[in-house]
């Protein structure tokens, strides 16, 4: 007689801006010493904040109407300063540390897959302690080829899982919700981060949850919750 599985998950993948980590105080100063650097004109507080999430030349492409090698040439300066002076000007948030914590506890093993450059994350994810409730962690390449879905597919072939359906995407953006959409994965929304804000901020995109907090996304974990 096969014992029944009450979990639903083997693997639980995890935006990192916005998610795991409240990136905007590091992220927007780079943001702003690059803009300065280039000598382009100043944003508005609500066009900085576009910044947090998306790959950095689409951002600045999107504020600037830019296009071509210029963005690659911001992006080298974004993130030297980046990685300098700002990259550990960030909060874990509440909570985030007893989640990962009962994941584990309950054979569901987190990991990371962000669009911040992977050396610059593994660094940030390891200063902040993460690296004692995951191994599996995977970021974005210097030039930008890589998509969202591409990461979390990384993520789940490395953490050995090879049941889509045993893998869920946990994210705060509409790039999150569509790399695990692309992919045929399950998607948990949170609101506590930068993109999504409220429930209706969901209409039309797919998702199997959302966690106002942190510990929120444990009642999506287990079998017969969602």
């Amino acid at each position: 007689m096969t014992e029944k599985n009450d979990r639903r998950y083997d693997v639980a993948v995890f935006d990192l801006d916005g998610t795991l980590l409240d990136t905007t105080e590091g992220v927007l100063e780079a943001v702003e010493y690059t803009i300065g650097k280039m000598g382009y004109h100043k944003l508005t507080k609500e066009r900085l904040m576009t910044f947090l999430g998306p790959p950095i030349q689409d951002s600045f492409a999107a504020a600037y109407g830019l296009s071509g090698p210029i963005l690659q040439e911001m992006a080298t300066i974004f993130r030297d300063r980046y990685v300098g002076e700002d990259l550990l000007k960030v909060q874990p948030y509440d909570g985030i540390y007893e989640l990962c914590a009962e994941l584990l506890a309950q054979g569901i093993a987190p990991a990371v897959a962000t669009y911040k450059r992977e050396d610059y994350a593994v660094t940030l994810l390891c200063r902040c302690g993460f690296d004692r409730y995951m191994k599996v962690m995977h970021g974005g390449d210097h030039e930008n080829r890589l998509k969202k879905q591409d990461i979390i597919r990384m993520c789940i072939a490395e953490a050995g899982v090879t049941d889509l359906r045993r893998a869920v995407m946990i994210g705060d953006t509409l790039h999150d919700a569509a790399g695990a959409e692309k992919l045929g994965v399950d998607f948990i929304a949170v609101t506590y981060g930068f993109g999504f804000h409220k429930p209706a901020d969901l209409e039309g995109v797919p998702h199997v949850g959302i966690a106002e907090k942190p510990m929120d996304i444990l009642q999506y974990m287990r079998g017969g919750s969602l």
